[in-house]
């Protein structure tokens, strides 16, 4: 079974994100933060349904990861990706639709559903909604695409994609003809930060420290020289770890142990606070899978540590 779910948002929401050029990620954002979003796995099919009287799917995304998370956090992940062209306005909306208007100290807790290669689609090829759709439904709905209304759901959207209606990745994502499948998500930038945080329960790989606002998703091996957004390429550090991490000061072994170079105390004269936490164990992601490689870990010790 694949399923999709259609959920309701904003006129605005969708109108700035449509507008952005090669748009590689979304944060669909809900005010409450006090549930987690567990309708689907990733690889499903999200979907975007203006709210009534416009009752049409006007475009969507592949579920990559849910999330509870500050405001502030998630705008410093996706910024103008979040629907909204400022903090502000983000805060604005978030307590309209709370119907509270917090103090300039509050950082709201919201719901957060991340989504990569979104697309969109131009007014004269909006989807109705299935015809089961009811008009009391706040948030939204799960489909089984296999089976109708769901089949008929994806098949209306495989239209479009043939059709070259719809903007983005989803030309080359989703198969032109036959059954709905599972797309394994590309993260982008903001969803590599947020999803690295949470595969390490949000604490420091290294130190162990928790505030929240001073912990980064490092690279392993960079972007801009050859790696991808993708949790295994990825360890959650203090922000002075990360930058000493960035430029060759400190690594991590293929055994987990973090290394200290000599040349932190060469070319500062100092460096005893790192130097105590050399060949301490990480602490890593429970699942297997999130660990970073060996093979990025060994390039790090050979191209970037200094020794």
């Amino acid at each position: 079974m694949i399923r999709a779910y259609v959920g309701v948002t904003d006129k605005d929401w969708y109108e700035l994100l449509a507008s952005i050029p090669g748009i590689d990620e979304v944060n669909f954002w809900q005010p409450g933060g006090n549930r987690l979003f567990s309708a689907l796995v990733p690889g499903e099919l999200f979907l975007f349904k203006l709210h009534s009287p416009e009752n049409f799917i006007v475009g969507g995304g592949f579920f990559s990861h849910s999330t509870l998370l500050q405001m502030s956090m998630v705008w410093q992940a996706f910024g103008e990706k979040n629907g909204a062209r400022s903090l502000a306005e983000m805060r604005n909306r978030i307590e309209r639709l709370r119907k509270r208007i917090g103090s300039r100290y509050d950082d709201f807790m919201i719901g957060n559903i991340l989504l990569t290669q979104p697309f969109f689609f131009p007014r004269e090829a909006w989807i109705p909604v299935p015809a089961d759709w009811k008009s009391n439904i706040v948030s939204g709905r799960r489909y089984d695409l296999t089976i109708e209304p769901g089949r008929s759901l994806w098949n209306d959207i495989q239209a479009r994609v043939v059709g070259g209606w719809a903007s983005g990745q989803i030309n080359e994502t989703v198969p032109r003809y036959g059954d709905p499948v599972l797309i394994r998500p590309r993260l982008g930038q903001g969803s590599f930060r947020i999803q690295v945080t949470d595969a390490y329960s949000r604490r420091c790989a290294v130190t162990g420290e928790r505030t929240l606002p001073v912990l980064e998703a490092a690279h392993i091996r960079p972007y801009s020289e050859g790696g991808i957004h993708e949790v295994k390429n990825g360890i959650l550090f203090r922000s002075d770890i990360h930058t000493l991490f960035d430029q060759g000061y400190v690594t991590v072994s293929p055994d987990f142990r973090f290394e200290v170079s000599r040349r932190i105390r060469e070319d500062f004269e100092n460096g005893r606070d790192y130097y105590r936490l050399a060949g301490t164990s990480l602490i890593l992601p429970e699942n297997p899978s999130l660990q970073p490689n060996d093979p990025t870990l060994r390039w790090h010790n050979e191209v970037k540590f200094r020794g």
